[in-house]
């Protein structure tokens, strides 16, 4: 389970990969300050944030946050992502699909997330079945929402996090008969356009370098 993050890192994809079902939890209460509305990608330099300008009210949730559609994003977004990728090795390849997503009129944070995660699936040739948990209508909150999901989807294991350790009720999953396996991903090094290597960027560095080889990367990742 995970929220759709903004042009997430490989490691969700990891998570996906390793899922026979994954969650995308879309009706939970919108935190400020985290990587749903931005994240970093690779610059001659070092590395730069893309952040989404939202419009979010106290107890919005997931799938309510609106994208502040005032403000010029997409040219500054999709002109970074040009400027510092155009020179990677399967950048042509890949541009003009994400170029076009970038030209969606998206209202909603979580549509463009969304269009992003089906679109990296899609070119990594992952085919998983994927749930909302809005349409799972379950209001218990932290741990024992997840506790829910599960048992309403008849899970045996479930993937979480390192960060989950801080917060599940392990006792209930075993309860339960629901094993917890904790996945700590080992980012692993690629070949990036410039030196040196700068890990937990968004997952297109990934794909703008290496190509048809991200799922291998990915799928050769260690998670502990």
């Amino acid at each position: 389970m995970h929220q759709a993050q903004y042009l997430p890192w490989m490691g969700l994809f990891k998570k996906i990969l390793e899922s026979d079902v994954f969650v995308i939890l879309d009706d939970v209460q919108y935190a400020k300050n985290g990587w749903y509305n931005r994240n970093k990608i690779r610059t001659s330099t070092g590395w730069m944030w893309l952040t989404l300008p939202i419009k979010s009210h106290l107890g919005d949730k997931y799938n309510q946050v609106k994208i502040d559609n005032m403000q010029n994003w997409r040219k500054k977004h999709s002109s970074a992502i040009q400027i510092n990728y155009q020179k990677s090795k399967y950048f042509e390849k890949y541009w003009r699909q994400i170029q076009n997503i970038y030209e969606k009129n998206h209202e909603f944070m979580f549509d463009i997330n969304l269009d992003f995660i089906l679109f990296f699936l899609d070119i990594l040739g992952i085919n998983k079945k994927i749930i909302f948990s809005s349409e799972l209508n379950i209001q218990k909150t932290g741990s024992d929402r997840i506790l829910e999901i599960c048992k309403s989807l008849q899970a045996d294991i479930y993937l979480s996090g390192e960060m989950g350790k801080t917060y599940l009720k392990e006792d209930d999953f075993t309860k339960n008969q629901i094993e917890i396996i904790y996945q700590n991903f080992q980012h692993p090094t690629y070949g990036q356009t410039y030196d040196p290597f700068v890990p937990n960027l968004a997952f297109v560095d990934l794909l703008f370098n290496e190509g048809n080889n991200s799922l291998n990367i990915i799928q050769n990742a260690k998670t502990s």
